[in-house]
């Protein structure tokens, strides 16, 4: 073979790859933060961790690394597909000071499906409608102050995922997915009574154009889910867990961003009545988080205050406060401070902290 035959199959061989892929997009974040604690009760730190290692409080960071795309299949008809893998940047997961977080590696959402003028249809591993409803209210969003973990907002990535989503209707749009059974409860045990396609289900409508936002959702876990030794071993009847959601904001109204967020929780954890003395009281709660933020340049100043109310025992308060720096569209850098109130008496699981960080979107 001459020099120049082979230097065209060279090329061929190297192009090829880059041809099959031309539609596909690498993507992902890199998020990291250097963060101080002050933990009270049983878990009692004080001192600093890099993404809030193990016995930190707050979220995680949600470092991920994916590949997306698509494939025009005529008629206004797409394949789409996605792989997401979740990748932590710092030891998140345990207690070993240099091991690689050997199990570090987890999925995030992956699936695939076909989309066109009907809208979108996906079969894998996602959010739920639920959780997507207001994600874009959400200012502390992968953060120490994250509404997750500060108030006990119950957002789900669901495993196992069928959904649609609707076509956008003048800034309408409409969410339902279904959770089948597969065997499964909450907590990874077997209970081959969780056998229904739509052992879990969850819908959403949503409302979006120029600064103005809504998000309203509703989503049950059927008592199937539950954990069949726990309910046995408490000798407690179980019940559907249920929750609705609201959230109204303003996104960029000059500047301002507002947002107000609340969900009603039914028969948390799968229990309907919980014991409490010689009393028997509804175990449910009302959670709530009003938002506030100001961007001016490059910069936001933001702050959040928000309630877990349950019907019997203590409630939960948290606030935040924090500053952003986009150094551009997809580099940022941030201070945050936040405080959690347990109001369990005697400081019992009351915690606070502050966060230095930096995101990247690729």
């Amino acid at each position: 073979m001459n020099k120049k035959l082979l230097s065209l199959a060279v090329a061929a061989a190297i192009t090829a790859p880059v041809v099959a892929l031309a539609d596909a997009t690498l993507y992902g974040k890199t998020h990291v933060s250097i963060d101080w604690f002050d933990i009270k009760g049983s878990d009692e730190y004080k001192g600093w961790a890099v993404n809030r290692g193990k016995i930190g409080k707050g979220h995680g960071r949600a470092n991920r690394l994916g590949v997306k795309g698509s494939e025009d299949l005529g008629a206004g008809l797409k394949a789409i597909y996605q792989v997401e893998f979740g990748i932590p940047l710092a030891n998140e997961r345990d207690y070993d000071f240099d091991n690689g977080e050997q199990s570090g590696l987890k999925m995030r959402n992956t699936y695939v499906g076909l989309k066109g003028g009907f809208g979108t249809f996906l079969v894998g591993r996602h959010d739920t409608p639920l959780k997507v409803s207001t994600s874009k209210l959400e200012m502390f969003n992968d953060t120490m102050a994250d509404y997750e973990d500060t108030l006990g907002f119950d957002d789900i990535r669901a495993d196992s995922t069928i959904a649609y989503i609707t076509p956008s209707f003048g800034g309408f749009q409409f969410a339902a997915a279904a959770i089948p059974g597969s065997a499964s409860t909450v907590d990874g045990t077997k209970n081959r009574k969780a056998d229904s396609l739509a052992e879990g289900y969850s819908l959403a409508a949503t409302y979006g154009n120029g600064p103005w936002y809504f998000g309203a959702a509703y989503e049950v876990l059927t008592d199937q889910l539950a954990s069949i030794d726990d309910a046995q071993a408490a000798n407690v009847d179980t019940s559907d867990y249920k929750k609705w959601r609201v959230g109204l904001g303003i996104r960029d109204l000059s500047g301002f961003y507002l947002s107000a967020i609340y969900e009603k929780q039914q028969s948390i954890d799968f229990e309907e009545k919980i014991m409490v003395g010689s009393k028997e009281e509804d175990n449910d709660a009302d959670v709530w988080q009003g938002q506030l933020g100001y961007a001016f340049g490059n910069n936001m100043i933001k702050g959040m205050y928000g309630k877990n109310k349950p019907d019997s025992g203590n409630e939960t308060k948290s606030w935040a406060v924090g500053f952003d720096h986009n150094f551009s569209k997809r580099a940022k850098v941030y201070a945050l401070y936040t405080k959690v109130d347990a109001d369990k008496g005697a400081d019992e699981d009351d915690w606070k902290g502050f966060s230095l960080g930096m995101m990247y979107d690729f």
